[in-house]
C-alpha cells in the first residue's frame, strides 16, 4: 500500500514503521472515531471506505468526503497538545486500518524530517479543497456539485470511474457531500439516468459513460 506519509522510506524502514502500528478492523457503521474526541491516534487506511463527516451549529451532520485505501487521516489533529477530532470518522464498509499512536508520529516526526513535508502538503491540500468547496457552494449549480461528487467516489471505486463502476453510495450521502437537499440529488441523478449516463439501483450507482458524466459535471 502506497501511504504518502511513508513514500520516501525505503522497505526496512517501512516494515520496520508499520511493524509498531496496531492493525484494527471495522464493521460497515463502525465508528473509528467521533469529533471532539481526543487527538491521540492517526490511520492508515489499509482497506475499505470511511466518511468523514461533522455535526453543525444547527445539529445537522455534514458529510464532508469518503476516503478509499492509501488514505491516511487523523494525522493533522495530533499536531499541538491538547488536541481535538475535528471531524467523526465511520466505517462505510467493512474497513481495516493500521492505527499509529501519538508518541510513535513525533518520534517519526523527529527521526524522518520528510515526514514534516507530508504534513505541510496535508494541510495545504485540505486548505485548497475547503476553497474548491466554497467556491462550488457560491458559484456552481446544485446539479453539477451532485455529479462532481459522484466522480470523486466513483474514483476510489474504479480505475478513473471508468464504465461499468458500481458506487455504492447513497443519494442522501451524495446530498450532503454537494451541500444540497436529498430531493434535489434524486431530481438530478434521475435527469441524468434519462440519459444513459448512470443507472440507478438500491444503494449503488452504475457509471455508464463517464466521459459524458464528466461533461455534464462541467469537468
Amino acid at each position: 500500500m502506497d501511504w504518502g506519509i511513508l513514500a520516501s522510506l525505503g522497505q526496512d524502514e517501512r516494515r520496520r514503521i508499520l511493524s509498531s502500528t496496531l492493525r484494527r478492523q471495522f464493521a460497515p457503521g463502525d465508528i473509528i472515531f467521533h469529533e471532539g474526541d481526543p487527538a491521540d491516534s492517526l490511520h492508515l487506511l489499509e482497506g475499505g471506505h470511511v466518511t468523514v463527516w461533522i455535526t453543525t451549529s444547527l445539529g445537522e451532520s455534514v458529510i464532508l468526503e469518503i476516503l478509499g485505501p492509501g488514505a491516511v487521516f487523523g494525522e493533522l489533529a495530533l499536531l499541538g497538545h491538547n488536541q481535538r477530532r475535528a471531524a467523526t470518522v465511520r466505517a462505510l464498509d467493512r474497513s481495516e486500518t493500521l492505527s499509529m499512536s501519538r508518541q510513535q508520529f513525533n518520534k517519526l516526526r523527529v527521526y524522518l524530517p520528510v515526514v514534516e513535508d507530508f504534513l505541510f502538503q496535508s494541510m495545504a491540500e485540505s486548505v485548497r479543497r475547503m476553497d474548491e468547496r466554497l467556491i462550488e457552494a457560491l458559484f456552481v449549480p446544485a446539479e453539477k456539485r451532485v455529479l462532481r461528487r459522484l466522480i470523486s467516489v466513483a474514483l476510489l471505486y474504479g480505475p478513473t470511474g471508468s464504465s461499468g463502476t458500481k458506487v455504492p453510495v447513497t443519494q442522501a450521502v451524495l446530498a450532503s457531500m454537494a451541500g444540497t437537499t436529498r430531493p434535489t440529488a434524486n431530481q438530478v441523478l434521475r435527469a441524468t439516468e434519462e440519459t444513459g449516463v448512470i443507472a440507478l439501483g438500491r444503494k449503488t450507482i452504475t457509471i455508464l459513460r463517464p466521459i459524458e458524466l464528466r461533461k455534464r459535471a462541467g469537468l
